[in-house]
Formats: C-alpha cells, structure tokens, sequence
C-alpha cells in the first residue's frame, strides 16, 4: 500500500496548495534516491558525489576535463571542486596535470583505479534503476522525463 508524503512526514496539515505538495514529492524523493546511491557506493568508498565526478570523467577520456568543465556537468551543484578533487587525487581515482599550452589550465582524468571501481559499479547501478523505476512502463517514464525536464528549465 502506498503513503503519502502527508503520511511519510507525520504531517497533519494539508499542503499549502498542489505546487507545494508537488515540490515537496520531488525533494523527498530525491532525498530517498540519493540516499540508496550513498548506500551502495559506501562499501566501495566513494559518495554519489565522487561516483559522479568519475562517471563524468570516463565520458570525457581521453581528454579529461578542467575543473569548470567538470563542476558545469555534476547533476548536484558543487560550490568547491577543488577541494573534492584534491580528495579524490589523494584517493588515487583521479590525475591532474597542467596544460602546455596554459599553465593556468588543470586537466583532471580518471585513474585506472576510478575506472575498475565505475566497471564493478556498473551492473549494480543499472540494477538499482531497474529495482527503483521497474514498475513504470516506457510512457511513464518518458513523461517523468519529460515533466521534470520542464520543472528544470521553467524560470
């Protein structure tokens, strides 16, 4: 049996208005995603965050990308990449390196080791998409798509 979000959050007011209610469904089921992402990337010692950054920088090979370029593409803002990015060397799942050509340009790529931890997460990703959004047909899942497209890019 399904529970509302009312019922979820031990909420006995009803919402302002359907806007409201509909917001609110969003940001908790965002927070429910995330936090199964973070679940099952903890035991192979990586945040959603950095499964992110890595899953960005193995589309990005053989050229990586600066620091701009990569932060421009995260699915969640991320105020201080350098910062994560500097873990994550110290972690051995990326290399930067200095351009040439400008000094001032950093490249970061993925590490042979960010990549053997993205193959063994493969399969358990997919999987967890399937076990998440199996019980929507294809239409559904398009016009999910497609409505929460239109929520993003409206002003």
């Amino acid at each position: 049996m399904f529970t509302t979000l009312r019922d979820e959050i031990k909420q006995t007011k009803p919402f302002t208005s359907l806007e409201e209610e509909a917001q609110l469904n969003i940001v908790r089921t965002g927070a429910v995603l995330l936090d199964d992402a973070e679940q099952l990337f903890r035991p192979h010692g990586i945040t959603a965050t950095q499964y992110n950054v890595l899953r960005i920088l193995r589309g990005s090979e053989p050229g990586g990308l600066c620091r701009n370029e990569l932060r421009d593409r995260m699915l969640t803002r991320m105020p201080d990449m350098t910062r994560l990015l500097d873990r994550m060397e110290e972690a051995g799942l990326v290399a930067r390196a200095r351009e040439d050509e400008d000094r001032r340009m950093v490249r970061s790529r993925i590490t042979a080791m960010g990549l053997e931890i993205l193959d063994k997460l493969d399969d358990v990703v997919a999987a967890e998409h399937k076990r998440r959004l199996q019980h929507l047909d294809a239409d559904q899942l398009r016009t999910l798509i497609d409505i929460l497209t239109t929520i993003r890019q409206t002003p």
